[in-house]
C-alpha cells in the first residue's frame, strides 16, 4: 500500500498480518530514482523461486537444469505490472511488433558487494540500466541496480559505469536460464537492447501506470469492504 495511507485501519492491518510482497509493499517516495526492490532468489539458490502471485508466498517455479546460477538478487520491484505501456516501449525502440507485456511485476537485478544468503526480503536499491528482454513475443525487461549505501559499487549512476563482466554475466544468465537439456529454446529470448538509467527509469514509470490500471482500486476496494 502507498505510503500516504495513514487510516488507522491499515495501520491495524500491517500489525496482525505480512503484507502481499507485490500489492502491499510500496515502491518508495523517491521512485524511480530509489526504488524497493523484493528479492525472490540469491546467487546460491540452485531452484528458481518466484512470488505466488495471489497468495505472495515464494513458491518453487523449477529447478535450474544446467548448472548457471543467477549471479545477482533477484527480484521484483512492489506496485508495478508489465503490460500495454511497457509494451509498447519496448515495440518503439526495438521496432518489434506484436510485442504484449509478459503480465507480471517487473523484474528487477540488484548488485551488491555483500552475500545475502536468502529471498524474501526487501531493500531500497538505486536503477542505473536495464536490459530490454524479448521472451517470445512478450516485453520482460530486466532492471539493473546497485543497492543503496553499497561499499563497492554505490558510487555507481550507470550502467556505462558498471564492470563490464558484471554485465556480460546477467547478459549469459537471462540468455540461457531457460534451456532445457535435449531442446533448443535459446532463441525464443533475445536481449534486445541494453538501456541506460533514464530510460531505466522510463520504463519503471509506465509500469507503475500500467499497475495503476490494472490493480490501482485495491487499496479503495479493500477500505470499504473493512468499512462495510
Amino acid at each position: 500500500m502507498s505510503e500516504k495511507l495513514i487510516d488507522p485501519i491499515w495501520k491495524m492491518l500491517g500489525l496482525l498480518f505480512k503484507p502481499h510482497p507485490w500489492h502491499g509493499i510500496y515502491i518508495g517516495k523517491n521512485a524511480p530514482d530509489v526504488v524497493t526492490a523484493f528479492v525472490e532468489i540469491v546467487p546460491t539458490d540452485t531452484i528458481k523461486y518466484e512470488i505466488d502471485k495471489a497468495s505472495g508466498f515464494l513458491k518453487i517455479d523449477r529447478p535450474q537444469r544446467y548448472s548457471n546460477v543467477c549471479p545477482s538478487l533477484y527480484g521484483l520491484i512492489p506496485q508495478t505490472y508489465c503490460a500495454d505501456k511497457v509494451a509498447d516501449i519496448c515495440s518503439r525502440e526495438t521496432g518489434h511488433t506484436n510485442i504484449v507485456g509478459d503480465g507480471d511485476p517487473l523484474d528487477i537485478c540488484i548488485i551488491t558487494e555483500k552475500t545475502i544468503s536468502h529471498g524474501d526480503i526487501i531493500l531500497e536499491v538505486i536503477p542505473i540500466g536495464g536490459f530490454r528482454m524479448i521472451d517470445g513475443n512478450e516485453a520482460d525487461d530486466k532492471i539493473i541496480a546497485i543497492l543503496k549505501g553499497d561499499n563497492v559499487y554505490g558510487n555507481i549512476t550507470d550502467i556505462e559505469e558498471c564492470p563490464s563482466s558484471i554485465i556480460d554475466r546477467l547478459k549469459h544468465y537471462f540468455l540461457t536460464y531457460k534451456e532445457i537439456p535435449g531442446e533448443n529454446i535459446h532463441a525464443k529470448v533475445e536481449i534486445a537492447q541494453i538501456y541506460g538509467r533514464k530510460a531505466a527509469h522510463e520504463v519503471i514509470k509506465k509500469s507503475q501506470e500500467d499497475y495503476h490500471t490494472h490493480y490501482g482500486q485495491i487499496e479503495q476496494n479493500l477500505t470499504q469492504q473493512l468499512r462495510g
